[in-house]
């Protein structure tokens, strides 16, 4: 990228994008923002399919409000993940995570929030386990029995003890 400094000031270098490179990289930017982000994997979706089916299980069976709070908050981040996976949408958290949900999906999105902030007021998870599990129905539906993941990866310490 050509950039010519143009003059000094006591605050800093002002710079001139000469030949357009710093249009066509904020161009290049903007389409991948606009395309969403790539498709979670199908073991990564089967993980979170089987971690939702688990959380909606424990939501049902909560009898401390306490736990019903703590597990209808994850319910929610991981129903979003994968509504928003479905859609090719860009995931937030925090204050983000409403406004992606609703612009991911305006029905089912709306439709999660409410069911949360329904069991937040009342501690009813039955509008939340419906609106997790039209989310989760999206996607593939529930996994229980059966599910298996194998490791991939490396125990480290394991991998550096030298072996007899």
């Amino acid at each position: 990228m050509a950039t010519v400094a143009r003059s000094v000031r006591p605050w800093g270098w002002k710079t001139v994008d000469t030949d357009g490179e710093a249009g066509r990289a904020r161009a290049l930017a903007e389409a991948d923002l606009r395309a969403g982000p790539p498709p979670l994997g199908p073991e990564t979706v089967e993980t979170k399919r089987y971690a939702l089916t688990d959380a909606l299980d424990d939501l049902a069976d909560a009898g401390d409000p306490v736990e019903c709070l703590a597990v209808a908050g994850f319910v929610l981040n991981a129903a979003a993940d994968l509504l928003c996976d479905h859609q090719r949408a860009w995931i937030g958290g925090g204050k983000w995570l409403p406004r992606r949900l609703l612009e991911a999906d305006a029905e089912r999105g709306a439709a999660l929030l409410e069911a949360h902030l329904h069991l937040c007021r009342s501690g009813e998870p039955g509008p939340m386990i419906d609106a997790a599990s039209e989310v989760l129905d999206l996607v593939g539906g529930p996994l229980r029995e059966g599910y298996r993941r194998t490791w991939h990866g490396v125990i480290e310490s394991l991998a550096a003890t030298p072996r007899s």
